[in-house]
């Protein structure tokens, strides 16, 4: 185990009366202005919208929607402008990861004077950002929780992550029962990417990791088993309140104390997602397994194996077997939930491997990983066998 210091001051409100805690939080906040975040429109058709603006009656709101998975940077720009604008004094974002992200970055980008890119990028950075709070509707990036967030450019599709302590929100508020109506597919994908938060985690080369290892396999055995049961009964309150925490204890920096991880596969998968435009879990879905395979025979194999055996309960005892059943065994699960494991399954040929393998390797170094370091004729290869 390495030298670490953990610190999360997120404070999170769980559970059905969650909600009755926001207009407290701006209270103590002092927030009369409120810049309100949110996508399509679905908080509006479920009602969430309407508690949401019930407990801010007593700000002035302005309102910013539209944002779309992958979030981009003009929209999050026009976030920043707003705030410059009305003096807001906090951001709230109401929706998954992407509008969580687009908060953020909002957030951040209202207390730097230059181009919101320029913290994307590595160009710049803030020393301060508006307080942010969250309102959680789909659970999956784990967003709500965490120092990251994730933004598209959009003349170029070039997708980036930036995580810094500047990125914790103030609050975040979870319901399981904002969850309910979730299409089974976006319930799928948001399985998948609680996984692979974890799962980016586990596969680390620093030995004596065994509490953190135990952990992030009882909330993977955790996840594995009612996601079944919300793909058959989307109300069911429990096995949504299991997922939900699992996603937001998934990156909330704790599973990382310790240990170095691994973060190929979410690279990997910005690029498919940026190129593309597909959904995050459905390309982690497709990656993660593709990486596993790549990385089996260059050193892999007791780590995957001891994965298989403790979350997916294969007995071969020689770790090779068990760590390629593990593997068929994953994609199976993820299958069953109605996701492929191929890019062919959405459609995608291996015209652009070179191009996504050149710029997911570009601007950290010329490599990605720790587990395997990937250079970009490794990240070819694994696109390859995604294919």
């Amino acid at each position: 185990m390495i030298d670490f210091t953990f610190q999360n001051p997120t404070r999170i409100h769980f559970g059905r009366g969650a909600m009755n805690h926001l207009e407290s939080e701006c209270r103590a906040l002092g927030a009369t202005r409120v810049l309100l975040v949110y996508g399509g429109g679905s908080i509006k058709r479920t009602g969430v919208y309407d508690q949401v603006m019930e407990r801010l009656s007593g700000a002035q709101v302005w309102e910013l929607g539209g944002v779309q998975p992958n979030p981009r940077l003009s929209l999050a720009q026009r976030g920043v402008e707003l705030c410059r604008e009305h003096g807001v004094e906090l951001v709230l974002a109401v929706g998954g990861g992407s509008a969580i992200d687009t908060g953020k970055a909002i957030a951040n980008g209202a207390c730097y004077d230059g181009p919101l890119w320029d913290l994307f990028d590595g160009a710049a950075t803030n020393t301060r950002t508006l307080p942010l709070g969250t309102v959680v509707t789909l659970p999956a990036a784990g967003s709500e929780m965490s120092n990251s967030c994730v933004l598209t450019r959009d003349e170029d599709l070039c997708k980036r992550g930036r995580s810094t302590p500047l990125n914790f929100p103030v609050f975040s508020i979870l319901n399981p029962e904002f969850t309910f109506t979730l299409p089974p597919f976006q319930t799928a994908c948001g399985v998948v990417d609680i996984m692979a938060h974890m799962m980016e985690r586990y596969f680390t080369r620093v030995s004596h990791v065994e509490l953190t290892d135990r952990l992030m396999e009882a909330a993977l055995v955790t996840v594995m088993r009612n996601a079944p049961l919300v793909m058959q009964t989307p109300d069911d309150y429990d096995a949504r309140a299991e997922i939900m925490w699992a996603g937001c204890l998934a990156h909330n920096t704790l599973y990382q104390t310790g240990r170095v991880g691994d973060w190929a596969s979410h690279k990997l998968e910005h690029e498919l997602s940026a190129l593309y435009d597909i959904a995050h879990g459905a390309g982690l879905a497709v990656v993660f397994p593709a990486w596993m395979r790549y990385v089996l025979p260059r050193g892999g194999a007791p780590k995957l194996a001891q994965f298989a055996r403790r979350v997916l309960g294969v007995t071969q005892e020689d770790d090779e077997a068990a760590a390629r059943e593990g593997i068929a065994r994953l994609e199976a699960f993820w299958q069953s939930l109605g996701l492929g494991t191929r890019l062919k399954d959405y459609g995608i040929d291996g015209r652009n491997v070179g191009r996504m393998a050149k710029r997911c390797t570009a601007m950290v170094g010329g490599t990605v990983g720790a587990f395997v370091v990937l250079d970009e004729a490794a990240c070819c290869e694994i696109y390859r066998l995604a294919l």
